[in-house]
């Protein structure tokens, strides 16, 4: 079996033993219970040498010495905890790793900053108005080079989220259609229950549009494509509030900082309360609203009642909720029972 010291070497070696501690350490486990003079037998060594050998492993905890003797650990205790030491060194190094990623993004937008520094100053243009706001959007997504233009948007109160739905909601769905923007959208849940909304967010997600819900979002800002930043005249609040008063700036690295916002808050938002997977979890809590026992659920939805119950353990996790009546004021909140 020549090939066996080698294979059993490649792996200890990443825990802290060479292939010499790896075959005297397998020696100790043959022999279970040895002195250095046996040991140096065994290993048809010089007995310093395998002594100092010895003093390694016994410092590595992989096996004890006593009177003299020296007497093997189990391996699954003595390797698993050079293993659990190398993990945390390892987790160590990825924590280090990060570190040094971030510091990398730092350093890009240090470089983007001083490109746009040289190529002259940001490009801001003031505006004002709803029409000018929804019509720059798809002039911006016209003009772009490479279409679909991806357009991520936050809307933070309901009065905007009602004028997008009375009014301005056609052009941004054809465009969608017509594939000359890609719509991510974060809303408050509050504007599910407001008439039309849910009408037209059904309309742009079935174009290809995606939009989340948070309970609260901070401010509306929006990223469309890479060089072009939409922020209003004031953080937060409502943009009717300041007759749509809104900043376009075009520079790439406020983009950035708008997009990485805007990940860190898709990622905490919930889908919409609709789709194929979702319609099942609110057809069996809406009709528990009405009173309806889960025998009744599944003959009123032709399915088993071991599938209702199931579309309830969905409905709850989805929602965060305890309880199936937690579930349903929830559902009733987020506008899932209108």
């Amino acid at each position: 079996m020549p090939n066996q010291p080698r294979m059993m070497s490649d792996p200890l070696k990443t825990l802290g033993l060479d292939p010499a501690q790896t075959a005297l350490y397998s020696a100790v486990l043959r022999l279970h219970k040895a002195t250095r003079s046996d040991l140096a037998q065994a290993m048809d060594g010089p007995v310093e040498k395998v002594g100092r050998q010895l003093d390694d492993l016994v410092k590595l905890g992989v096996i004890d010495e006593q009177s003299g003797q020296y007497l093997a650990r189990h391996p699954a205790a003595a390797l698993g905890r050079l293993i659990a030491d190398r993990l945390d060194r390892l987790a160590e190094e990825s924590r280090m790793i990060d570190s040094a990623l971030g510091s990398i993004r730092g350093l890009i937008r240090d470089y983007d900053a001083g490109r746009d520094y040289r190529s002259g100053p940001f490009t801001v243009e003031m505006a004002s108005g709803a029409d000018i706001l929804y019509e720059s959007v798809v002039g911006i997504a016209v003009q772009c080079q490479t279409p679909p233009m991806p357009l991520l948007t936050a809307v933070p109160d309901e009065r905007t989220m009602t004028d997008f739905a009375r009014k301005f909601a056609d052009p941004w769905i054809d465009a969608q259609k017509r594939k000359l923007l890609t719509v991510q959208a974060i809303i408050p849940v509050s504007s599910l229950v407001l008439p039309g909304v849910r009408d037209q967010l059904a309309r742009l997600t079935e174009a290809g549009g995606e939009v989340r819900t948070m309970d609260r979002v901070p401010s509306w800002f929006m990223a469309a494509g890479p060089e072009m930043a939409g922020l209003p005249a004031h953080w937060g609040g409502n943009l009717p509030d300041h007759a749509y008063n809104f900043y376009l700036v075009r520079t790439s690295v406020v983009v950035g900082v708008l997009t990485s916002l805007f990940r860190e808050l898709w990622a905490r938002a919930v889908p919409l309360p609709w789709g194929r997977r979702s319609d099942g979890m609110v057809q069996v809590l809406r009709l528990a609203a009405q009173g309806m026992c889960d025998d009744s659920i599944a003959r009123q939805l032709g399915v088993s009642v071991r599938t209702v119950r199931a579309r309830f353990a969905d409905a709850m996790t989805e929602l965060g909720a305890q309880s199936r009546f937690h579930a349903g004021v929830e559902a009733t909140r987020r506008g899932w029972l209108r």
